[in-house]
């Protein structure tokens, strides 16, 4: 009982911190540990760290990968802030959106499947595919729609996650799956420019990315700064729609 206690009275301070907006943020030291997923690494990682230090030049920054949606980590304090879809576990978790994305098709410039004006399914399901392990059962529904018509995806490659997937289909006649997000080059509102999008032959559900947090840590002034300054940084990549989400 000794560690519960210990651990509800350092929730308990945090919560009732005063809150401080006059924080040297050039001055603070320390470890901001952010979990999220490959593809934020590969494609936030940057403006964030850039955002960050331009602040908070004396800050670490960590970054860990987020193999579920487990809050643990966020409730026992290894974690800071994490990025990616609200589990269902952890109703007390501070959640702010930081964006809604939706799949898309991706192929390289000059492959056939894009072509068309919409995608059938069994034009889908002609292709070769590259497929990341990242994605789960996300797309269910697009795949029970090619089983009711009896198709599959023949999958030629497997993956960990979407960056692979778009290198490997940028240099192959493979095609993949993506969230739109995927296909924004933080660096430029143009978008990436070595991928072709198109719109999946079948209704597949939006979804929302956002930057989760434990109420011990609202009012602690150093970590509101950081957040604000991620989930801005985040807001201002995605501050355009990336695709036009597809009509059916």
């Amino acid at each position: 009982m000794r560690d519960q206690v210990h651990e509800l009275t350092r929730d308990a301070r945090a919560i009732l911190r005063p809150q401080v907006s006059d924080v040297d943020m050039a001055s603070v030291e320390g470890t901001f540990t952010i979990r999220a997923s490959q593809s934020f690494m590969e494609w936030l990682s940057g403006p964030v760290v850039k955002a960050v230090l331009e602040v908070a030049p004396r800050i670490c920054l960590r970054f860990e990968g987020k193999p579920n949606n487990d809050a643990q980590p966020l409730r026992d304090g290894s974690v800071d802030l994490e990025i990616g879809r609200i589990g269902t576990s952890a109703p007390e978790i501070r959640t702010r959106a930081l964006f809604h994305d939706h799949y898309v098709g991706v192929a390289r410039i000059g492959h056939p499947i894009l072509e068309n004006k919409q995608v059938t399914l069994e034009q889908f399901a002609a292709c070769n595919h590259v497929v990341a392990l990242q994605e789960g059962d996300a797309i269910r529904s697009l795949t029970g729609a090619l089983e009711r018509i009896d198709l599959t995806r023949n999958v030629t490659v497997v993956v960990p996650g979407y960056p692979d997937a778009m290198r490997i289909a940028r240099q192959s006649e493979l095609i993949a799956i993506v969230p739109g997000s995927c296909l924004v080059d933080p660096a430029s509102v143009n978008g990436c420019s070595t991928l072709g999008n198109f719109n999946l032959p079948s209704p597949v559900a939006t979804f929302k990315i956002s930057a989760l947090w434990h109420p011990r840590m609202d009012a602690d002034p150093v970590h509101r700064r950081l957040r604000d300054i991620i989930i801005s940084t985040c807001h201002a990549v995605y501050s355009h729609e990336p695709l036009s989400k597809p009509e059916y």
